[in-house]
This record gives C-alpha cells, structure tokens and sequence, in this order.
C-alpha cells in the first residue's frame, strides 16, 4: 500500500471530520434543503401519474403546489407540537407527585434501599425545565427554517440548468453518461427511501396515537409525532420512540399498569410494522448491512446529533452508490452493503 496515498487519505478524512463539526450550523439546513428537494420531487413525480396534470402543467407550477403543500403540514405540525409541549408544561407538577408513589412502588415491590437515594433527590428534578429545554430544541430546529428555505430556493433554481452545467464541466461522453447515472441512483433511492420510509413511520405514529388516545395519555399527538420523527432513526428509533410515552405515562398515572400497557401496546405496532409491513414496503432497496447502518447511525449522531441519525441511512445509500462505480472504491461499497452485491454502471 502506498504510504503517501494512505496519509493524504486520512488527513482528507480529519480534515473532512472537522468541517462537518465546525461547520454544522450551515450544513445542516443545507442538507435539510436538499431533503426538502427530494420530498418536493416525489411530490412532483404523484401529480405526474395524472397525464392531464404532466402534459398540461409546468413544472415550476407543481414544484410550487408540492413545496406549499409540504410547508403547510411542516407549519400544521409545528403549531401543535407547540401548544402539545405547553400543555405538558402547566401540568408537570402532577407528575412531581406521581414520582414519589412509582418510586414506592418500586420499593415495596422490589425491597431496594438505593431507591430511597433517589427518593431523597427526586425533588430536585424540574420537569418545567425540560419541557423548556425541549420547546427550545424545537425552537432552535424551526428558527433554520429561513435558512432552509433559502437554500432550497437557490436548489430549485439551479435544477433548470443543471444538466446544461454538467454538460459544460463533462466534455467527455462516456463518463457524462456515468455521472447522469450515478446521480439518477441516488435520486432514485433517496428518493424512495424517504417516501417509504414516510409511508411507514406515518402508519406506526398513527396507530401509536389511537393506542395513546384509547389510554389517554396527556398530548398523544405530541407523543404520536414523536414515534413518527424517531422512526426515521434506525435500530434505536423505535425503541426509544416506545419507552418515551411508556415512562411518561408512568409518570401521569402514578403507576406501573398503564406503563406498562403502552409498553406493550406501543410496542407491538412497532413489532409488527418493524418486521412484517416495512419489509414488504421498503423491500431490500437500500442494501446496507446493519452494522454500517449502527456505525452510520453513531457517527452522524456524534457529530450532528438527532438530525444526524435521521440522515445517517440515506448518507450511506449515497456512499454505497458512488464507491460501487469506481474500482478503487468498489470495495468499501461492498463492505457496506447488506449481501455484498453492488451495481456498477461501468467500469472505472
């Protein structure tokens, strides 16, 4: 192996590593706009299944319905979200007073003494101050919607003369051809993946709230997008989207029952839409391998936190796509993939 090759490659790497870090507060509604593209495309490509709609209609017309209607269920949802999280704020100290009583359960149950340590500092918890630490999580993530929009404008106005820029930096005709296809892989599979993964996670928040309304945990929507937004997380997504509504309702109730309860109610859809309807929705189009799913999962969770994991699956599609076309990077595409098959256009 090539020690200089091996060098350049790993300072390429920290250097691409630290502008990720440092640079995240621009980067992160630059990729979000791009997400907010794909989203607007597939929205362009439903209304085009209507040949009066694609013959008839410009495009630049139903990229403005697609990206209002998207906008409008972005606002739709944040607006509730808000008055969700303000109700849970006016009610937390009912669910003060419900700690004491799981935490004396526990006791009687269990006979642990350490619990009484956490008796003795369980006044201290403000739940106040998360709710408010939480609304301005969500505030922060809403304040770069300008941003976001922003840059999504300046995408939508670079798409028309795209193809007429690629055509001018790629002279050479064969490897136009490669790049066209390369990118149309990866706008083909993002853009699958964040329908179908939508369409599921969408079925997974709405059984989840009919199981919380039936329940009647405080703020089911609120809980019910949460499972929704996690869903997006691989793995650890909808483990943590069924435990959040779980401990909450432990909590409202005082008592281990109704915990419980969503438990396993909330659980089950997960099972069951986990395991039997997303595979046959989603099928194996991604091809990634599980481990590089978990490795993504924590990397771009590190660096770029919530937003990270949700982006982390269709970053290694696009990687796994790229490394597949080329010899020298062929061999990553296939560590990264599920059964070590890739599809290579031609050889390079």
């Amino acid at each position: 192996m090539d020690l200089k090759k091996t060098a350049f490659s790993l300072v390429a790497l920290i250097a691409i590593v630290f502008i990720l870090i440092v640079g995240k507060g621009l980067l992160i509604p630059f990729v979000l706009a791009l997400f907010l593209w794909f989203c607007v495309g597939r929205t362009r490509k439903l209304f085009d299944k209507s040949d009066w709609v694609k013959n008839r209609i410009p495009s630049w017309i139903k990229s403005i319905i697609a990206s209002f209607i998207l906008l409008l269920i972005l606002a739709m949802m944040s607006r509730i979200i808000s008055s969700s999280i303000k109700e849970l704020a006016v009610s937390y100290k009912i669910y003060e007073v419900n700690i004491d009583h799981v935490l004396n359960d526990i006791n009687s149950i269990f006979n642990i003494n350490s619990i009484e340590f956490i008796q003795k500092h369980s006044g201290e918890i403000n739940f106040g101050s998360i709710l408010s630490l939480i609304f301005n999580s969500i505030s922060d993530l809403l304040s770069n919607t300008f941003m976001v929009l922003l840059y999504a404008l300046f995408i939508f106005l670079e798409e028309a003369y795209f193809t007429n820029k690629l055509n001018g930096i790629i002279t050479n005709q064969t490897s136009r051809d490669k790049t066209n296809e390369i990118l149309h892989n990866i706008n083909s599979s993002i853009g699958s993946y964040l329908g179908l993964k939508t369409i599921v996670s969408f079925i997974t928040g709405i059984l989840s709230y009919l199981i919380l309304v039936l329940i009647g945990i405080d703020a089911p929507i609120f809980w019910a997008f949460l499972i929704f937004i996690l869903n997006f997380i691989p793995t650890i997504g909808s483990l943590t989207g069924t435990l959040f509504p779980a401990i909450f309702c432990l909590l409202q109730f005082g008592d281990f029952s109704s915990g419980l309860l969503v438990l396993g109610c909330v659980g089950a859809v997960q099972i069951v839409v986990g395991n039997i309807i997303e595979p046959k929705i989603m099928g194996s189009s991604m091809n990634i391998s599980p481990l590089a799913a978990i490795v993504s999962l924590s990397f771009w969770g590190a660096i770029w936190g919530i937003t990270g994991m949700i982006i982390s699956v269709p970053i290694t599609v696009v990687l796994i796509i790229v490394f597949s076309q080329f010899k020298q990077t062929k061999y990553l595409a296939i560590a990264l993939s599920e059964k070590g098959k890739v599809t290579v256009t031609n050889k390079a």
